[in-house]
């Protein structure tokens, strides 16, 4: 491995401020009001503050009592199946989170691309939890719009990471037409 140069360690030390962080449209967003809720240790809801990303059976319980609104959204455990009435359902939603529980779980990026593609949806899909800078590239080509970094994660890096590629050879959520095709 390369020793750090004097240059590299005052950029990484500049850097070392701006962790974590949530990414919309390849830009740093500065304030996110969306606080991600988890059940508790006994399975309960704590108290939130809206706007809230909830467990997706609390919000389906509360869109079924009438109690949904523009300032609630799911959050889709990577084991989520995606049936037809769910899909269509979540099609109303402000917007939607992804949870990766770990970095080698890529269910979520099913679930991202499927809701794109399968199911019509337009507005933001979050990548929550486990999110990490060398998988945006590949998280944003299924369909991911946003993505609240890990806190250890740079976000300089993140955003480098973002535009690294000019060119995908495969087809996907970002380019339907393989690059074979494309010559």
């Amino acid at each position: 491995m390369p020793e750090m140069t004097a240059e590299m360690t005052s950029a990484r030390e500049l850097t070392d401020q701006r962790q974590g962080g949530v990414i919309r449209q390849n830009q740093l967003v500065s304030e996110d009001a969306w606080q991600v809720v988890r059940l508790d240790e006994d399975g309960n809801l704590p108290s939130y503050q809206q706007p809230a990303l909830l467990p997706l059976a609390e919000w389906q319980a509360l869109v079924a009592a009438g109690e949904g609104s523009d300032h609630l959204a799911p959050w889709l455990a990577s084991d989520t199946e995606l049936t037809p009435e769910l899909g269509k359902a979540l099609t109303d939603a402000p917007l939607l989170a992804v949870d990766f529980p770990n970095f080698n779980d890529g269910r979520g990026y099913t679930i991202a691309r499927l809701m794109r593609e399968r199911f019509g949806y337009q507005g933001e899909i979050r990548a929550i939890g486990d999110v990490l800078v060398d998988q945006l590239h590949y998280m944003s080509r299924c369909g991911i719009s946003a993505f609240a970094l890990r806190d250890d994660q740079y976000v300089e890096d993140a955003l480098h990471a973002l535009s690294s590629f000019s060119v995908s050879y495969q087809t996907g959520v970002d380019q339907k037409t393989p690059l074979f095709a494309r010559r």
